[in-house]
Protein backbone atom coordinates (compact mmCIF):
# COMPACT_ATOMS: atom_id res chain seq x y z
CA UNK A 1 0.00 0.00 0.00
CA UNK A 2 1.56 3.31 -0.95
CA UNK A 3 0.49 6.92 -0.09
CA UNK A 4 0.62 8.97 -3.25
CA UNK A 5 -0.82 11.91 -5.40
CA UNK A 6 -1.96 11.86 -8.78
CA UNK A 7 1.48 13.45 -9.71
CA UNK A 8 3.66 11.18 -7.67
CA UNK A 9 2.04 7.95 -8.24
CA UNK A 10 3.30 4.64 -10.24
CA UNK A 11 1.84 3.67 -13.31
CA UNK A 12 3.57 2.18 -16.35
CA UNK A 13 3.78 3.40 -19.40
CA UNK A 14 1.46 2.63 -22.33
CA UNK A 15 -2.33 3.06 -23.02
CA UNK A 16 -5.05 4.66 -20.78
CA UNK A 17 -8.78 3.60 -20.94
CA UNK A 18 -11.76 4.70 -19.22
CA UNK A 19 -15.23 3.44 -18.85
CA UNK A 20 -17.93 5.99 -18.79
CA UNK A 21 -21.38 4.75 -17.45
CA UNK A 22 -24.21 6.81 -19.37
CA UNK A 23 -27.26 8.68 -17.52
CA UNK A 24 -30.65 7.13 -18.79
CA UNK A 25 -33.74 9.11 -17.99
CA UNK A 26 -34.67 11.90 -15.90
CA UNK A 27 -32.94 12.52 -12.23
CA UNK A 28 -35.03 10.23 -9.46
CA UNK A 29 -35.69 11.16 -5.89
CA UNK A 30 -34.31 13.52 -4.17
CA UNK A 31 -31.65 12.04 -1.28
CA UNK A 32 -30.80 14.13 1.65
CA UNK A 33 -27.20 15.53 1.76
CA UNK A 34 -24.60 15.60 4.57
CA UNK A 35 -23.26 17.95 6.49
CA UNK A 36 -19.67 17.64 4.60
CA UNK A 37 -21.42 16.73 1.50
CA UNK A 38 -22.82 20.10 1.22
CA UNK A 39 -19.33 21.59 2.08
CA UNK A 40 -17.58 19.45 -0.36
CA UNK A 41 -19.81 20.26 -3.24
CA UNK A 42 -20.93 23.94 -1.83
CA UNK A 43 -17.44 25.10 -2.89
CA UNK A 44 -18.41 24.56 -6.18
CA UNK A 45 -17.90 22.11 -9.69
CA UNK A 46 -14.11 22.34 -9.90
CA UNK A 47 -11.32 19.74 -10.67
CA UNK A 48 -9.05 17.75 -8.19
CA UNK A 49 -12.54 16.64 -6.16
CA UNK A 50 -11.73 13.30 -6.36
CA UNK A 51 -10.03 10.68 -4.19
CA UNK A 52 -8.72 7.69 -6.21
CA UNK A 53 -7.24 4.10 -5.47
CA UNK A 54 -4.93 2.60 -7.70
CA UNK A 55 -3.98 -1.68 -8.00
CA UNK A 56 -1.93 -3.84 -10.65
CA UNK A 57 -3.78 -6.61 -11.66
CA UNK A 58 -2.34 -10.02 -11.87
CA UNK A 59 -2.76 -10.92 -15.85
CA UNK A 60 -4.35 -9.50 -18.77
CA UNK A 61 -7.66 -7.39 -18.31
CA UNK A 62 -10.45 -8.40 -20.58
CA UNK A 63 -12.51 -5.06 -21.03
CA UNK A 64 -16.16 -6.42 -21.61
CA UNK A 65 -15.59 -8.20 -18.29
CA UNK A 66 -14.64 -5.29 -16.38
CA UNK A 67 -17.42 -3.08 -17.63
CA UNK A 68 -19.62 -6.13 -16.45
CA UNK A 69 -18.15 -6.24 -13.25
CA UNK A 70 -18.16 -2.52 -12.65
CA UNK A 71 -21.75 -2.15 -13.28
CA UNK A 72 -22.73 -4.62 -10.55
CA UNK A 73 -20.52 -2.60 -8.11
CA UNK A 74 -22.48 0.78 -9.22
CA UNK A 75 -25.98 -1.61 -8.30
CA UNK A 76 -24.48 -2.50 -5.29
CA UNK A 77 -23.58 0.57 -3.62
CA UNK A 78 -26.45 3.76 -4.15
CA UNK A 79 -24.03 6.73 -3.38
CA UNK A 80 -22.90 5.40 -6.87
CA UNK A 81 -25.86 5.91 -8.18
CA UNK A 82 -27.06 9.71 -7.49
CA UNK A 83 -25.72 13.07 -8.73
CA UNK A 84 -25.47 16.61 -7.37
CA UNK A 85 -26.87 19.82 -8.67
CA UNK A 86 -27.92 23.32 -8.08
CA UNK A 87 -31.28 24.83 -8.67
CA UNK A 88 -31.12 28.21 -10.32
CA UNK A 89 -31.67 30.33 -7.11
CA UNK A 90 -28.19 27.92 -6.06
CA UNK A 91 -30.03 25.40 -3.48
CA UNK A 92 -27.71 22.40 -3.83
CA UNK A 93 -29.43 19.00 -4.68
CA UNK A 94 -29.08 15.31 -4.68
CA UNK A 95 -30.91 12.74 -6.57
CA UNK A 96 -31.01 9.46 -7.56
CA UNK A 97 -29.55 8.98 -11.29
CA UNK A 98 -30.42 5.26 -13.58
CA UNK A 99 -26.90 4.60 -15.32
CA UNK A 100 -26.81 2.60 -18.44
CA UNK A 101 -23.97 0.52 -20.28
CA UNK A 102 -20.56 1.80 -20.44
CA UNK A 103 -18.48 2.81 -22.89
CA UNK A 104 -14.83 2.15 -23.29
CA UNK A 105 -12.43 5.36 -24.05
CA UNK A 106 -9.01 5.99 -25.17
CA UNK A 107 -7.20 9.01 -23.97
CA UNK A 108 -4.42 9.63 -26.09
CA UNK A 109 -0.52 9.76 -24.31
CA UNK A 110 0.68 11.19 -27.08
CA UNK A 111 4.31 11.33 -24.80
CA UNK A 112 2.73 12.24 -21.51
CA UNK A 113 3.13 10.47 -18.75
CA UNK A 114 0.21 8.24 -18.23
CA UNK A 115 -0.69 9.69 -14.70
CA UNK A 116 -0.38 13.03 -16.58
CA UNK A 117 -3.26 11.83 -18.95
CA UNK A 118 -5.03 10.11 -16.03
CA UNK A 119 -5.08 13.33 -13.96
CA UNK A 120 -6.77 14.75 -16.93
CA UNK A 121 -9.33 13.08 -17.39
CA UNK A 122 -9.88 12.51 -13.41
CA UNK A 123 -10.15 16.18 -13.12
CA UNK A 124 -12.93 16.08 -15.88
CA UNK A 125 -15.23 13.09 -15.09
CA UNK A 126 -15.01 13.07 -11.59
CA UNK A 127 -16.39 16.74 -10.41
CA UNK A 128 -18.39 17.35 -8.05
CA UNK A 129 -21.80 17.56 -10.13
CA UNK A 130 -21.12 14.97 -12.75
CA UNK A 131 -23.14 12.74 -13.65
CA UNK A 132 -21.99 10.40 -12.49
CA UNK A 133 -18.97 11.31 -10.69
CA UNK A 134 -16.74 8.81 -10.79
CA UNK A 135 -14.77 6.77 -13.66
CA UNK A 136 -13.12 3.08 -13.84
CA UNK A 137 -9.82 3.67 -15.73
CA UNK A 138 -7.24 0.86 -16.90
CA UNK A 139 -3.70 1.74 -18.15
CA UNK A 140 -2.15 -0.53 -20.20
CA UNK A 141 1.60 -1.32 -20.29
CA UNK A 142 3.56 -1.07 -23.66
CA UNK A 143 4.32 -4.23 -25.18
CA UNK A 144 8.24 -4.13 -23.90
CA UNK A 145 7.24 -3.28 -20.56
CA UNK A 146 9.38 -4.97 -17.49
CA UNK A 147 5.74 -5.87 -16.04
CA UNK A 148 3.04 -6.72 -18.13
CA UNK A 149 0.50 -6.32 -15.64
CA UNK A 150 -2.42 -3.93 -16.05
CA UNK A 151 -3.17 -1.05 -13.75
CA UNK A 152 -6.99 -0.36 -12.87
CA UNK A 153 -7.67 2.74 -10.74
CA UNK A 154 -11.37 3.38 -9.01
CA UNK A 155 -11.52 7.31 -8.69
CA UNK A 156 -14.72 9.72 -7.03
CA UNK A 157 -15.31 12.73 -6.57
CA UNK A 158 -14.92 13.00 -2.35
CA UNK A 159 -18.85 13.66 -1.77
CA UNK A 160 -19.16 9.50 -2.57
CA UNK A 161 -16.27 8.30 -0.92
CA UNK A 162 -13.82 7.98 1.49
CA UNK A 163 -10.12 5.87 1.93
CA UNK A 164 -12.10 3.13 3.73
CA UNK A 165 -14.57 3.37 0.59
CA UNK A 166 -11.92 2.98 -1.78
CA UNK A 167 -10.69 -0.43 -0.21
CA UNK A 168 -14.60 -1.33 -0.35
CA UNK A 169 -14.38 -0.49 -3.75
CA UNK A 170 -11.35 -2.49 -4.88
CA UNK A 171 -12.63 -5.70 -3.26
CA UNK A 172 -16.12 -5.57 -4.83
CA UNK A 173 -14.92 -4.90 -7.92
CA UNK A 174 -12.44 -8.07 -7.75
CA UNK A 175 -14.91 -10.46 -6.47
CA UNK A 176 -17.62 -9.09 -9.02
CA UNK A 177 -15.08 -10.16 -11.76
CA UNK A 178 -14.29 -13.47 -11.00
CA UNK A 179 -17.85 -13.73 -10.83
CA UNK A 180 -18.07 -12.78 -14.21
CA UNK A 181 -15.34 -14.95 -14.77
CA UNK A 182 -16.84 -17.99 -13.92
CA UNK A 183 -20.42 -17.24 -15.39
CA UNK A 184 -22.46 -18.62 -12.25
CA UNK A 185 -24.91 -17.04 -9.93
CA UNK A 186 -26.17 -13.46 -10.10
CA UNK A 187 -22.68 -10.75 -10.17
CA UNK A 188 -21.63 -10.15 -6.64
CA UNK A 189 -24.45 -12.37 -4.74
CA UNK A 190 -21.81 -13.77 -2.70
CA UNK A 191 -20.47 -9.99 -1.38
CA UNK A 192 -22.10 -8.97 1.84
CA UNK A 193 -24.60 -6.41 1.85
CA UNK A 194 -24.18 -2.76 1.10
CA UNK A 195 -27.03 0.52 2.53
CA UNK A 196 -27.08 3.12 0.38
CA UNK A 197 -24.88 6.16 2.04
CA UNK A 198 -28.19 8.39 1.73
CA UNK A 199 -29.31 6.07 4.59
CA UNK A 200 -26.77 7.21 6.99
CA UNK A 201 -26.82 10.49 6.06
CA UNK A 202 -31.12 10.47 6.87
CA UNK A 203 -29.88 8.31 10.42
CA UNK A 204 -27.67 10.57 11.72
CA UNK A 205 -30.29 13.42 11.07
CA UNK A 206 -32.24 11.87 13.03
CA UNK A 207 -30.26 11.29 16.21
CA UNK A 208 -30.30 13.32 19.16
CA UNK A 209 -29.27 16.72 19.30
CA UNK A 210 -25.54 17.18 21.31
CA UNK A 211 -25.60 17.73 25.03
CA UNK A 212 -25.01 20.96 26.72
CA UNK A 213 -21.66 19.88 27.31
CA UNK A 214 -20.76 19.11 23.70
CA UNK A 215 -21.40 22.11 22.69
CA UNK A 216 -19.74 24.03 25.13
CA UNK A 217 -16.27 21.91 24.63
CA UNK A 218 -16.74 22.32 20.75
CA UNK A 219 -16.94 26.47 22.03
CA UNK A 220 -14.45 25.90 24.00
CA UNK A 221 -11.98 24.64 21.12
CA UNK A 222 -12.80 26.99 18.97
CA UNK A 223 -12.12 30.37 20.35
CA UNK A 224 -8.99 28.95 21.70
CA UNK A 225 -8.32 29.55 17.96
CA UNK A 226 -10.45 32.94 17.65
CA UNK A 227 -13.58 31.28 16.87
CA UNK A 228 -11.58 29.08 13.94
CA UNK A 229 -11.45 25.37 13.55
CA UNK A 230 -7.58 25.05 14.55
CA UNK A 231 -5.11 26.26 12.68
CA UNK A 232 -1.16 25.48 12.09
CA UNK A 233 0.57 26.43 15.06
CA UNK A 234 3.61 27.88 13.18
CA UNK A 235 3.64 30.39 10.42
CA UNK A 236 2.64 29.65 6.75
CA UNK A 237 3.21 32.81 4.88
CA UNK A 238 1.08 34.65 2.52
CA UNK A 239 -1.70 32.22 2.20
CA UNK A 240 -4.93 34.67 2.03
CA UNK A 241 -5.34 32.63 -1.44
CA UNK A 242 -4.77 29.18 -2.33
CA UNK A 243 -0.94 27.88 -3.37
CA UNK A 244 0.22 25.46 -5.27
CA UNK A 245 0.71 22.50 -2.83
CA UNK A 246 3.73 20.81 -1.75
CA UNK A 247 3.39 17.18 -1.01
CA UNK A 248 5.49 14.98 0.54
CA UNK A 249 4.90 11.08 1.54
CA UNK A 250 7.12 9.45 3.88
CA UNK A 251 7.26 6.13 5.27
CA UNK A 252 7.87 6.50 8.86
CA UNK A 253 8.30 2.94 10.46
CA UNK A 254 8.57 0.04 8.78
CA UNK A 255 6.32 -3.63 9.77
CA UNK A 256 8.55 -4.46 12.86
CA UNK A 257 8.76 -0.89 14.37
CA UNK A 258 4.67 -0.81 13.96
CA UNK A 259 4.92 -4.17 15.59
CA UNK A 260 7.35 -2.44 18.65
CA UNK A 261 4.81 0.51 18.92
CA UNK A 262 1.60 -1.49 19.04
CA UNK A 263 3.29 -4.21 21.52
CA UNK A 264 3.68 -1.34 23.68
CA UNK A 265 0.47 0.34 23.47
CA UNK A 266 -0.89 -3.09 23.99
CA UNK A 267 1.31 -3.83 27.15
CA UNK A 268 0.10 0.12 28.61
CA UNK A 269 -3.79 -1.34 27.54
CA UNK A 270 -4.05 1.72 24.63
CA UNK A 271 -4.27 1.96 21.26
CA UNK A 272 -1.63 2.49 18.44
CA UNK A 273 -3.16 5.86 18.18
CA UNK A 274 -2.29 7.29 21.55
CA UNK A 275 1.49 6.54 21.49
CA UNK A 276 1.12 8.43 17.78
CA UNK A 277 -0.63 11.48 19.17
CA UNK A 278 1.91 11.10 21.74
CA UNK A 279 4.63 11.71 19.62
CA UNK A 280 2.40 14.59 17.73
CA UNK A 281 1.89 16.00 20.72
CA UNK A 282 5.86 16.02 22.05
CA UNK A 283 7.16 17.43 18.28
CA UNK A 284 4.31 20.38 17.90
CA UNK A 285 5.65 21.43 21.77
CA UNK A 286 8.82 20.75 20.82
CA UNK A 287 8.86 23.34 17.27
CA UNK A 288 5.90 25.12 18.25
CA UNK A 289 5.86 25.85 22.04
CA UNK A 290 2.01 24.84 21.49
CA UNK A 291 -0.61 22.24 22.44
CA UNK A 292 -1.41 19.91 19.86
CA UNK A 293 -4.92 21.27 18.29
CA UNK A 294 -5.71 19.68 15.32
CA UNK A 295 -8.83 18.44 12.64
CA UNK A 296 -9.55 15.12 13.19
CA UNK A 297 -11.57 13.32 10.65
CA UNK A 298 -13.27 10.58 12.65
CA UNK A 299 -15.47 7.88 10.58
CA UNK A 300 -19.51 7.36 11.52
CA UNK A 301 -19.68 3.90 10.39
CA UNK A 302 -21.10 3.69 14.21
CA UNK A 303 -23.24 0.47 12.91
CA UNK A 304 -21.82 -2.89 11.55
CA UNK A 305 -24.01 -2.39 8.31
CA UNK A 306 -21.85 0.41 7.39
CA UNK A 307 -18.50 -1.49 7.28
CA UNK A 308 -19.49 -3.12 4.04
CA UNK A 309 -20.72 0.62 2.08
CA UNK A 310 -19.65 3.15 0.20
CA UNK A 311 -19.90 6.99 1.02
CA UNK A 312 -18.37 9.66 2.82
CA UNK A 313 -18.45 7.84 6.29
CA UNK A 314 -16.42 10.46 7.82
CA UNK A 315 -17.22 13.81 10.38
CA UNK A 316 -14.95 16.19 11.74
CA UNK A 317 -13.66 16.49 15.42
CA UNK A 318 -10.86 18.51 17.07
CA UNK A 319 -8.32 16.69 19.19
CA UNK A 320 -6.35 18.95 21.78
CA UNK A 321 -3.51 17.19 23.75
CA UNK A 322 -1.62 19.37 26.17
CA UNK A 323 0.22 16.61 27.77
CA UNK A 324 2.72 13.72 25.50
CA UNK A 325 1.85 11.23 28.48
CA UNK A 326 0.45 8.41 26.49
CA UNK A 327 -2.68 7.82 28.72
CA UNK A 328 -3.39 11.40 28.53
CA UNK A 329 -3.65 10.87 25.03
CA UNK A 330 -5.24 8.61 25.17
CA UNK A 331 -8.25 10.62 27.08
CA UNK A 332 -7.41 13.05 23.94
CA UNK A 333 -8.52 10.63 21.47
CA UNK A 334 -11.81 9.40 23.00
CA UNK A 335 -12.77 12.92 23.59
CA UNK A 336 -12.44 13.91 19.74
CA UNK A 337 -14.61 10.98 18.70
CA UNK A 338 -17.03 11.84 21.39
CA UNK A 339 -17.06 15.51 19.50
CA UNK A 340 -17.62 13.68 16.24
CA UNK A 341 -20.33 11.36 17.19
CA UNK A 342 -22.92 13.92 16.86
CA UNK A 343 -24.57 15.62 14.07
CA UNK A 344 -22.35 18.46 13.38
CA UNK A 345 -24.66 21.23 11.62
CA UNK A 346 -26.62 22.16 14.69
CA UNK A 347 -23.10 22.24 16.86
CA UNK A 348 -21.31 24.60 14.38
CA UNK A 349 -24.85 26.67 13.19
CA UNK A 350 -23.98 30.18 15.63
CA UNK A 351 -20.76 29.90 14.04
CA UNK A 352 -22.46 29.97 10.47
CA UNK A 353 -20.93 26.35 9.98
CA UNK A 354 -17.38 24.99 10.11
CA UNK A 355 -15.34 28.08 10.39
CA UNK A 356 -12.43 27.35 8.74
CA UNK A 357 -9.80 29.81 7.67
CA UNK A 358 -6.25 30.34 5.51
CA UNK A 359 -4.13 27.91 7.40
CA UNK A 360 -6.52 25.05 8.84
CA UNK A 361 -4.63 22.20 10.53
CA UNK A 362 -5.88 18.70 10.17
CA UNK A 363 -4.78 15.29 11.22
CA UNK A 364 -6.00 11.71 9.74
CA UNK A 365 -5.56 8.26 11.31
CA UNK A 366 -6.06 4.65 9.51
CA UNK A 367 -4.92 1.54 10.88
CA UNK A 368 -5.59 -0.35 7.80
CA UNK A 369 -4.95 -3.57 9.85
CA UNK A 370 -8.16 -2.65 11.74
CA UNK A 371 -10.15 -2.73 8.64
CA UNK A 372 -12.78 -5.75 8.27
CA UNK A 373 -11.76 -5.11 4.32
CA UNK A 374 -8.31 -6.68 3.63
CA UNK A 375 -6.64 -6.53 0.10
CA UNK A 376 -3.97 -8.92 -0.89
CA UNK A 377 -0.69 -7.20 -0.99
CA UNK A 378 0.58 -8.24 -4.49
CA UNK A 379 -2.19 -5.77 -5.83
CA UNK A 380 0.25 -3.25 -4.85
CA UNK A 381 -2.57 -0.75 -3.41
CA UNK A 382 -1.91 3.04 -4.19
CA UNK A 383 -4.34 5.52 -2.03
CA UNK A 384 -3.75 8.59 -4.77
CA UNK A 385 -5.15 12.26 -4.31
CA UNK A 386 -6.01 14.63 -6.62
CA UNK A 387 -3.61 17.77 -7.63
CA UNK A 388 -5.21 20.71 -6.77
CA UNK A 389 -4.35 24.78 -4.80
CA UNK A 390 -4.40 24.63 -1.17
CA UNK A 391 -4.03 27.22 2.01
CA UNK A 392 -3.97 24.88 4.68
CA UNK A 393 -1.82 21.55 6.03
CA UNK A 394 -3.63 18.50 6.25
CA UNK A 395 -1.80 15.38 7.67
CA UNK A 396 -2.90 11.40 6.58
CA UNK A 397 -1.05 8.94 8.82
CA UNK A 398 -1.53 5.25 7.48
CA UNK A 399 -0.37 2.22 9.07
CA UNK A 400 -0.87 -1.59 7.62
CA UNK A 401 1.31 -4.33 7.29
CA UNK A 402 4.15 -2.33 5.66
CA UNK A 403 4.58 -0.01 8.15
CA UNK A 404 3.46 3.28 9.28
CA UNK A 405 3.44 6.06 6.35
CA UNK A 406 2.65 10.12 5.83
CA UNK A 407 1.54 12.16 3.33
CA UNK A 408 1.59 16.04 3.89
CA UNK A 409 -0.09 18.43 1.75
CA UNK A 410 0.68 22.50 2.26
CA UNK A 411 0.84 25.55 0.79
CA UNK A 412 4.11 26.09 -1.34
CA UNK A 413 5.53 29.03 0.25
CA UNK A 414 9.13 29.65 1.68
CA UNK A 415 8.02 29.59 5.41
CA UNK A 416 5.59 26.98 4.67
CA UNK A 417 8.58 23.96 3.25
CA UNK A 418 10.65 25.72 6.58
CA UNK A 419 8.07 25.16 9.26
CA UNK A 420 5.92 22.40 8.18
CA UNK A 421 9.04 20.22 7.18
CA UNK A 422 10.45 21.22 11.15
CA UNK A 423 7.44 19.67 12.42
CA UNK A 424 7.38 16.89 10.22
CA UNK A 425 10.80 15.64 10.95
CA UNK A 426 10.40 16.37 14.87
CA UNK A 427 7.67 13.93 14.52
CA UNK A 428 9.11 11.44 12.84
CA UNK A 429 12.11 11.52 15.39
CA UNK A 430 9.43 11.09 17.94
CA UNK A 431 7.72 8.30 16.37
CA UNK A 432 11.05 6.65 15.76
CA UNK A 433 11.90 7.44 19.66
CA UNK A 434 8.23 5.96 20.85
CA UNK A 435 8.97 2.40 18.39
CA UNK A 436 12.70 1.92 19.38
CA UNK A 437 12.21 2.70 23.62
Amino acid sequence: MRLTNVAQMSLPPGRVRSLALAPTGPPGRRLPVSFDQGRHVGEGDRPGSWMAVAVRLSGPADEDALAEAWQAVVQRHGTLRTAFSRTGDGDLRLHEVTLGAGTWSEHPVDGHATREVLRDVLDTACRSCAVPSHRLCLVVPDADAEDPRPALVIAADHAHVDMWSLVVLVRDLLACLEDVRAGTGPVGASLPAAPAFAEHTAALEARPAAPGQVRRRWADILEAEGGLMPLFPLPLGDVSSARPEVVEVRDVLDAEEVGTLSQRAHEAGLRTIALAVSALTSATREVAHRPLRAVFPVHSRYEGRWHDACGWFITNAVIESFDPDPAACASAVKEALGLGSWPLAPILAPWGGMPQAPGMFAVSWLDTRRLPVRIDPALELQYVSARIRTDGVMVWFVVNDSGLHLRCRYPDTPQARENVGAWLDAVERALRVAAAS
